[in-house]
């Protein structure tokens, strides 16, 4: 593929992604979060293809394509947004963009008809275009929640860090998947890509033939956690004689390392030397949302080979999101490819999915805890989006105050609503003196209605 390519996305992270494709693909790249600056670059007569959003902070991108037309005849825009309505394709259509895709978009699929756009502005064969990067076929763009984006965007920042990553998460997350398009979208992705786990590292020699495959490429090690006692001073050790060229570190754990630092299983110098940037991979349960998108995604890329094109009807979509998913993403992949292969009509049913299901490990958990947990990985998503708000900044100082703050007003108004208004109870319920509540309610200005609670 050749040409400059011009993107206009007020999404960082599509941004850096599909710089970082359309560079690997050969292309010249131009990224902006401007429509001023992406029609100033048209105006001086750059770009042979541009791929713009449509709700920009400065405009609508589908408004600029008329105006792209009039400065530039034949130069073709790819429209892509996430106002998956209708009305958008229409307009998009009747501006006569080149193409239009809703996001999220498949990353391989935009590259093909990107290709196609550039073969035509070249004149260029299709047959002599170079194949799209196959590395992205699994690329997880697949995630509309705040949870997954916030982790999109953060993989964007550290794709060209040198810094050394732990990525957690539960089984069957995508923790491996990650990085490897860490990998993939990065300056290394030339080099070797080297995973490695316990039972490679069996002594120095053994770890030096480890780091010389990785060379001056990427070295994951597969759940980090699970290195005895002498494989982790050799790891630890090894870290600390690396040199220039030495390749960049990554490790995956499923499990907390914090309680196995505290119980002296796990060394404190090593986890610090591997928690560089720290990525926390969300269960499915806790982006439920995006069961749509993902079963969407994953029927799209039947493996069956035939012409099946498969969807979940509503009440089979209702079904899964009522399940916890204890295997994660994989399970819900693998369910979904079952269903794929089983399934006699376009539609999958209900009845399909719950039979799947039945199939699938049903891992009981513990209710109060599953319930702690949700709370705490909800507070945990809050606050990063709160700091993420202020990008490379931190936020102003006091931040302790300003959240126990956010965080009691709505304590307080609950509690009062479920105790009926009543402070002697509602101090019982939360486990403070009755005074101590008045000083509150008076402090926060809450206003208390006391009423009957109907039984």
């Amino acid at each position: 593929m050749d040409g400059m390519v011009l993107i206009a996305d007020d999404d960082r992270t599509i941004r850096t992604v599909l710089t970082q494709a359309f560079t690997r693909a050969g292309c010249k790249v131009h990224a902006t979060s401007s429509l001023v600056t992406l029609m100033r670059w048209v105006a001086e007569g750059m770009g042979d293809l541009v791929i713009t959003d449509v709700m920009m902070p400065d405009g609508n991108g589908l408004e600029m394509v008329p105006q792209i037309a009039d400065l530039r005849q034949g130069l073709p825009v790819i429209v892509i947004s996430a106002q998956n309505t209708i009305m958008t394709t229409i307009k998009a259509t009747e501006a006569k963009a080149f193409d239009y895709l809703p996001k999220p978009f498949d990353l391989p699929d935009l590259m093909k008809r990107s290709a196609k756009a550039l073969a035509l502005q070249h004149h260029i064969a299709p047959a002599d275009i170079p194949p799209p990067m196959n590395a992205s076929s699994d690329l997880p763009l697949v995630g509309r929640t705040s949870v997954m984006q916030g982790l999109y965007r953060l993989i964007a920042q550290i794709i060209n860090n040198d810094l050394p990553v732990l990525i957690r998460g539960e089984n069957g997350t995508g923790k491996s998947l990650i990085a490897r398009i860490i990998h993939d979208f990065s300056d290394r992705r030339a080099a070797p890509f080297v995973v490695t786990s316990a039972s490679d590292i069996t002594d120095a020699d053994a770890l030096e033939q480890i780091f010389a495959r990785a060379g001056e490429g990427t070295l994951v090690i597969d759940e980090i956690g699970d290195l005895d006692v002498k494989a982790q001073a050799l790891v630890t050790r090894k870290i600390d004689q690396m040199g220039e060229n030495a390749p960049r570190l990554m490790a995956t754990s499923q499990i907390d390392l914090a309680p196995r630092m505290e119980a002296g299983d796990f060394r404190q110098d090593l986890f610090y030397r591997l928690n560089g940037v720290g990525l926390m991979v969300p269960a499915l349960r806790d982006h439920i949302d995006d069961i749509g998108l993902l079963s969407e995604y994953f029927l799209s890329r039947n493996p069956m080979g035939n012409d099946a094109a498969h969807h979940l009807s509503e009440r089979a979509q209702d079904l899964m999101l009522g399940y916890s998913w204890p295997g994660n993403v994989r399970q819900l992949e693998n369910c979904l490819h079952r269903l794929s292969a089983t399934s006699g009509q376009a539609q999958i049913s209900r009845t399909e999915v719950e039979q799947a299901l039945g199939g699938q490990p049903a891992m009981e958990q513990n209710a109060e805890n599953t319930q702690a947990d949700k709370l705490s990985a909800s507070i945990g998503r809050h606050l990063q989006r709160y700091f993420a708000l202020h990008g490379e900044a931190l936020p102003p100082p006091g931040v302790y105050q300003r959240i126990l703050q956010e965080m009691e007003r709505p304590l307080l108004e609950i509690s009062l609503d479920a105790t009926g208004g009543n402070q002697a109870k509602c101090a019982d319920l939360l486990g403070i003196n009755r005074n101590t509540l008045r000083k509150k309610i008076t402090e926060l200005d809450i206003r208390v209605t006391r009423r009957r609670k109907l039984m």
